[in-house]
C-alpha cells in the first residue's frame, strides 16, 4: 500500500509513522524537514505553504491513502483537494472531538454529535475545514474521511487540563517543588486520554477499508479518568504523595487568563464522553491498550532521563502562582463576609 503522509513526525503522527513502517507500507512524508527524520520512511521535504513547490514535489504519483495531520483551515484543504484530486484512494484529514456541540447536550458523544462550538476557534476552523471536505466529497466525488481524536498523547507531553503546551515539565517540576497545582472546576469531569500508539493502530485498521470514504470516525482510548484522578497519577509518577491540588471554577481561570477560554470551555470543562463504537465496526480488532497510569509514568521517566528535555515555562509558572493568589485571597475575603 503506497501512503503519504502530510506532517508525519508530530506528537500523534510519529506513531502512525512507525506502526506504517512497521507493517511494510510504503510510507512517504511530506513536510518541512524540521523534526527528527522517521528511518524508513521516504521525505519529501518542502514549504508546504507554497503551492507551486509542493506541486512540482509531488509530480504525477498517485496514493492509496493520504492522511493529513496539519490542515487548521479550508484554505489549506483546498490546496490539498487540488494536489490530490483524482490521484488519492483515500483522503483522511485529522478533526478534533473539540469540534462537538459545547456545552455538551447529550452522552454518550458520537459522531452525529451536532458541531458547534462556540467557545475555540480552533475547533471552529476544524468544522469549517470538515464542511469544506464534505462539500468536495458531494460535488466531485473527492474520497474524504474524517478523523476526530481527543486528547492525543506521547512521551514528551503532561496531558492535563492545565499545562504549559511548549514545556510541559512545568508541572511535573512544581509538583515536586509542593508548588500549588491549579485545577480547572472540581476534578470530577470524565475524561479520555489517548496515547498516540494507541490511535495509530485505530488509523492505520482503516487504510484501504472500501467503505470508509464520506465517513466520521473517532479514535479515542475507553477509559475514563476524573481530572483528579489524571493529576494523582502525574504526582504519582514524580514520587509525590500528596500534591497541592487547587481547585478553582473555570470561569474565573478564564476571567484572569481569557487564553484558556478555548482549552477549558472550549474543551476540558466538561465530561467529554466519546462512543467508539463506529471505530470498532471498521477496524473489529481496534482496543487501547494503554493505561493512562503507564502512559504518564512513561512521560516522567523520559524528562527524568535527560535534564536537557526539563524546560521550564516560567511564565506559565507566574501565572499558576497568581492565580492561585488571587483565589486564595478572594476566598478569604468571602470566609469573612460570611463569618466564617
Amino acid at each position: 500500500m503506497k501512503v503519504l503522509f502530510i506532517g508525519g513526525t508530530g506528537k500523534i503522527s510519529t506513531a502512525c509513522s512507525r506502526l506504517a513502517l512497521e507493517r511494510a507500507v510504503d510510507l512517504t512524508l511530506l513536510n518541512r524537514g524540521r523534526r527528527h527524520c522517521i528511518e524508513g520512511a521516504r521525505e519529501i521535504t518542502v514549504d508546504i505553504d507554497d503551492t507551486a513547490a509542493v506541486s512540482a514535489a509531488l509530480g504525477d504519483e498517485s496514493w492509496d491513502v493520504v492522511v493529513d495531520f496539519i490542515s487548521f483551515s479550508p484554505d489549506d484543504l483546498r490546496r490539498r483537494v487540488e494536489w490530490f484530486r483524482g490521484r488519492v484512494g483515500q483522503f483522511h484529514f485529522i478533526s478534533s472531538a473539540s469540534c462537538y456541540q459545547k456545552p455538551v447536550t447529550h452522552y454518550p458523544v458520537t459522531e452525529s454529535t451536532p458541531l458547534d462550538n462556540p467557545f475555540w476557534a480552533y475547533s471552529r476552523d476544524k468544522i469549517a475545514c470538515e464542511e469544506y471536505l464534505l462539500s468536495a466529497l458531494r460535488e466531485e466525488a473527492f474520497p474524504a474521511v474524517i478523523i476526530r481524536p481527543s486528547f492525543t498523547y506521547d512521551h514528551t507531553m503532561v496531558p492535563l487540563s492545565l499545562n504549559s503546551w511548549h514545556a510541559p515539565y512545568t508541572l511535573i517540576d512544581r509538583m515536586r517543588r509542593g508548588a500549588p497545582i491549579v485545577v480547572p472546576g472540581d476534578g470530577t469531569s470524565l475524561w479520555q486520554l489517548t496515547h498516540n500508539s494507541d490511535f495509530a493502530r485505530g488509523l492505520l485498521g482503516l487504510f484501504g477499508h472500501p467503505g470508509v470514504v464520506g465517513h466520521a470516525l473517532h479514535i479515542t482510548t475507553d477509559e475514563l479518568v476524573t481530572w483528579n484522578m489524571a493529576y494523582r497519577a502525574l504526582a504519582d509518577a514524580a514520587g509525590v504523595a500528596e500534591p497541592d491540588l487547587v481547585h478553582i471554577a473555570s470561569d474565573f481561570i478564564v476571567d484572569c487568563l481569557p487564553e484558556h477560554e478555548g482549552g477549558l470551555h472550549g474543551d476540558k470543562t466538561e465530561s467529554v464522553i466519546l462512543d467508539n463504537t463506529k471505530i470498532k465496526q471498521f477496524v473489529p480488532d481496534y482496543v487501547a491498550t494503554t493505561r493512562f497510569i503507564d502512559g504518564i509514568r512513561h512521560s516522567v521517566e523520559w524528562y527524568d532521563a535527560d535534564p536537557a528535555r526539563r524546560v521550564i515555562d516560567e511564565t506559565f509558572n507566574d501565572e499558576c502562582d497568581r492565580l492561585v493568589a488571587a483565589y486564595r485571597e478572594g476566598l478569604a475575603s468571602a470566609k469573612a463576609v460570611f463569618g466564617r
